[in-house]
């Protein structure tokens, strides 16, 4: 790659790095108080400011994707597709950031050799997300290799692909988490767990008793009903056989980052 290119790529990724850590200060503030005056000017000059950065990295065209998922951004919908007018400020925050990490994922897989693209937007592919707060050391270069499928998947219109990946994702973490735990630990907390092993569980099980446990918060409520039964639809075969959303998918994606961020709060 052409250093000129690498530096400006380089640039971009400490300037995006920078917006993501304000972002994430900015959440954790209007969740405690989203009426804060100081913190609702510091949010607008940060939305400014990303508005900025994703005109930029999308060439100035709003059909780009980068450029949609921000305008998105600030749209909640129902199930069936209608717009919320009312979303608190943290949400919208949230959901930012969550593109901001599209953003970051984009640019550092770019000039990676054929196949990933060479452009200076960010449409390529993604780069492998780091699962370092996953204690089942084997089980990080798996769920680093569906993340990256699952978010090429998204880009390409696949959206089952994608909404299966995150929800693969989504269970494999959670239940690495419940296991690190314990069930004596669980036990210890009064917290009422299913029979049998972790991995014997169901998905919805697993992330009940992790959210009774403070493993995770209250993100999974946003979790799209298909998501929550994407290992029970299949054919004779096992095959999954589900008719999935853009919306849908970019959800599950979304509640994916959310859980990330409550297990790895350092992020």
């Amino acid at each position: 790659m052409d250093e000129s290119v690498r530096s400006q790529i380089d640039s971009n990724l400490s300037h995006i790095d920078a917006l993501i850590r304000r972002g994430r200060r900015l959440c954790e503030a209007l969740a405690k108080d989203p009426t804060d005056k100081s913190t609702l000017v510091a949010n607008r000059a940060w939305q400014q400011d990303i508005g900025v950065a994703i005109n930029q990295l999308s060439g100035g065209s709003k059909a780009h994707w980068l450029a949609r998922s921000f305008s998105e951004a600030f749209l909640l919908r129902t199930e069936s597709g209608q717009v919320i007018e009312a979303v608190a400020p943290a949400e919208i925050a949230e959901r930012l950031v969550a593109v901001l990490d599209q953003a970051v994922i984009s640019l550092s897989r770019m000039g990676m050799g054929e196949g990933h693209g060479t452009s200076s937007s960010p449409a390529a592919a993604p780069l492998p997300r780091r699962f370092d707060f996953v204690h089942n050391t084997d089980l990080r270069p798996v769920v680093e290799q569906t993340y990256a499928d699952s978010r090429d998947a998204f880009e390409r219109g696949r959206y089952e692909e994608a909404l299966i990946n995150s929800c693969g994702i989504l269970e494999a973490i959670v239940t690495d988490a419940l296991e690190y735990m314990g069930l004596d630990s669980l036990a210890s907390r009064a917290i009422e767990v299913p029979p049998g092993k972790v991995a014997d569980w169901s998905f919805d099980d697993r992330l009940a008793v992790a959210e009774k446990a403070g493993i995770i918060r209250g993100g999974c409520a946003r979790l799209p009903e298909i998501a929550r039964k994407y290992r029970d639809v299949t054919d004779a075969d096992g095959n999954p056989q589900l008719s999935v959303s853009e919306q849908e998918a970019k959800r599950t994606t979304q509640v994916l980052h959310v859980v990330m961020r409550d297990l790895d709060p350092g992020r």
